[in-house]
């Protein structure tokens, strides 16, 4: 979970989906890892692959000298990846005849909790499971007072309050809005509906029938002698998220070596204990963020070119990036985590179908600074299109850039008016009048520039 967002990805566009293909070999993957790895774009990367027989094959390379090397047991934090645990769970209780998907989410909270609707119509545990709630990202009243762990101070006594005082901006199930509010939300409901915490849940539920036992909320001793240490877009080492009203969001810890039993059971509808339950969160139910984008139970489907279709989520904190999914035709399996604020998701689609292209590797980019006054020139709202807009703001000496319905990322100066972002290949140059007042921006990405007029 990112401050930013559970959905670590590009910034503004999906990347296109072609042919599917077998296991890469270990030496194919190694020279994907080396390449950003050596570069600096990354600290470390762990690539893990299952085939529908159940071969696997972990790849690792990293980290930086002086750390003890990675290996499908080394520990990291998944994210938004937990978002696909949660409605794991929530496909075990419906299968246990628990919970039904039509069920109004209040029902299954604490007595009086208010829960906002719209049109007569209240949220489901199925607006939740597909983000199409209506719900924000993140609660309004979120006040971050440590950037490094941001959501370790928000209560859920905080988060009742929210919603109870929410506004619903469109109808319920009307359009699909990635909400870190709506999945904590779930998790809170099945939580209280099992009467036990949510760690203890998915415990029960997934992680030990599957056999994950480096896979929690809480670090065993064990699990925090092998924990990687995250790095922040700028490679500064970044401390771990805690997400105790939204750990349904993006709260779990694991490693590759378990998160590829959780990816071939859920690629296999016929494996034992769970395969028959996870493929209940498969299916494509509502539409996603993009037109070749539908979304089943969290797991975004990714509809390639070629006919078959990719099954996968991601995540990222402020240390760490995620990727897992699947070819629901082939059944083979991706895992990529590493340990730095970067997007891997162009890697673990290239792994499933190698006609998807790995992103370019961008150039070296050196920051400088730049003074708050010189910063603060440029705070506001640039509009690139009727229904996309790029928010920047200012905290401190820190300058950040929002795009409507994405994470805010932070940039970085190379000059005066040209920024950079290392999160992903993006760059943003200012443009000024004759007078030198700032009137808008560009935007660099995918080999395209895209201005914007400032309001």
């Amino acid at each position: 979970m990112t401050g930013h967002t559970l959905l670590a990805g590009l910034l503004f566009a999906m990347p296109a989906a072609l042919p599917s293909q077998s296991m890469p070999s270990d030496s194919a993957v190694l020279a994907i890892l080396k390449a950003r790895v050596d570069t600096g774009r990354y600290a470390g990367l762990v690539v893990g692959l299952v085939a529908p027989d159940g071969r696997q094959q972990v790849t690792a390379y990293g980290p930086r000298a002086g750390v003890t090397p990675f290996d499908g047991n080394t520990v990291f934090e998944i994210g938004s990846i937990t978002k696909a645990f949660t409605t794991a769970i929530l496909a075990d209780m419906i299968a246990k005849g628990e919970v039904a998907l039509e069920d109004p989410v209040a029902t299954h909270l604490p007595a009086g909790t208010k829960i906002p609707g719209r049109d007569a119509r209240q949220i489901t545990l199925l607006d939740l499971a597909t983000q199409t709630s209506g719900l924000p990202r993140l609660p309004g009243n979120l006040a971050v007072t440590d950037p490094r762990n941001p959501y370790a101070a928000y209560t859920t006594a905080q988060l009742f309050d929210f919603l109870a005082g929410y506004t619903l901006p469109r109808a319920i199930g009307a359009q699909y809005e990635y909400s870190n509010l709506g999945m904590g939300l779930l998790g809170q409901a099945l939580a209280h509906r099992a009467r036990m915490d949510y760690e203890a849940l998915v415990t029960a539920r997934v992680l030990a029938p599957l056999g994950m036992h480096d896979t929690r909320v809480t670090l065993t001793p064990a699990m925090q002698r092998r924990l990687a240490p995250g790095h922040d877009e700028a490679g500064q080492v970044a401390g771990l998220w805690d997400l105790p009203a939204l750990a349904g969001a993006g709260a779990l810890r694991s490693t590759v070596n378990d998160m590829l039993r959780f990816v071939r059971a859920n690629a296999d509808p016929t494996s034992q204990p769970l395969g028959r339950t996870l493929s209940m969160t498969h299916a494509g139910r509502r539409p996603g963020p993009a037109p070749t984008v539908t979304i089943g139970l969290a797991w975004h489907r990714l509809a390639a070119p070629s006919g078959r279709t990719l099954v996968w989520h991601n995540g990222g904190t402020g240390g760490y990036r995620s990727f897992a999914g699947f070819d629901e035709a082939s059944r083979l399996g991706v895992v990529v985590i590493a340990n730095s604020a970067v997007s891997v998701d162009d890697i673990g689609l290239h792994l499933l179908d190698a006609s998807i292209p790995l992103a370019p590797i961008p150039k070296q980019r050196v920051a400088i600074s730049l003074s708050p006054d010189v910063l603060q020139r440029y705070v506001g709202t640039y509009d690139l299109a009727p229904t996309f807009s790029i928010v920047i703001t200012r905290v401190g000496d820190a300058l950040f850039a929002q795009a409507t319905g994405q994470p805010r990322f932070p940039l970085f100066a190379e000059s005066e008016v040209d920024f950079f972002l290392r999160a992903v290949d993006a760059q943003v140059t200012f443009t000024k009048d004759a007078s030198g007042a700032v009137t808008g921006l560009v935007l660099h990405q995918g080999g395209q520039n895209l201005p914007g007029r400032r309001r």
